[in-house]
């Protein structure tokens, strides 16, 4: 599973998830969960973003799940758990600590996160 934003620059996420693929029965997930309070598609650029997204997940056979949530990290968890996710790749935080990652790391002891 590959956790997204709804910038361009998540595709470098997306290969190194395809890339963890190990034979024909992995399936990738690639996930962006916005938080109810904020806005979906701030602009028309984030719009073509999502598309980009849907493009590329498309051309390697992935699925591209979007989901609204009062709760990011539940969302993310509930998917995770449901579909057996094994792995999770995500972005590297700029800042040092990274409250999300390890709240993930937390909830779900079994997934091996690779920040990338």
């Amino acid at each position: 599973m590959v956790c997204v934003t709804q910038q361009k620059t998540c595709e470098r996420l997306i290969e190194k998830g395809n890339g963890l693929l190990q034979n024909n029965d992995d399936q990738l997930f690639v996930m962006h969960v916005v938080n109810e309070n904020d806005k979906f598609l701030n602009d028309y650029s984030d719009g073509d973003a999502l598309e980009y997204l849907f493009g590329i997940t498309k051309v390697l056979g992935a699925e591209l799940i979007v989901r609204r949530s009062k709760n990011v990290i539940n969302t993310m968890v509930e998917f995770a758990k449901k579909n057996e996710i094994g792995t999770i790749v995500m972005g590297k935080s700029p800042n040092k600590k990274n409250p999300f990652e390890e709240k993930l790391r937390k909830k779900l002891e079994d997934v091996e996160i690779l920040i990338v």
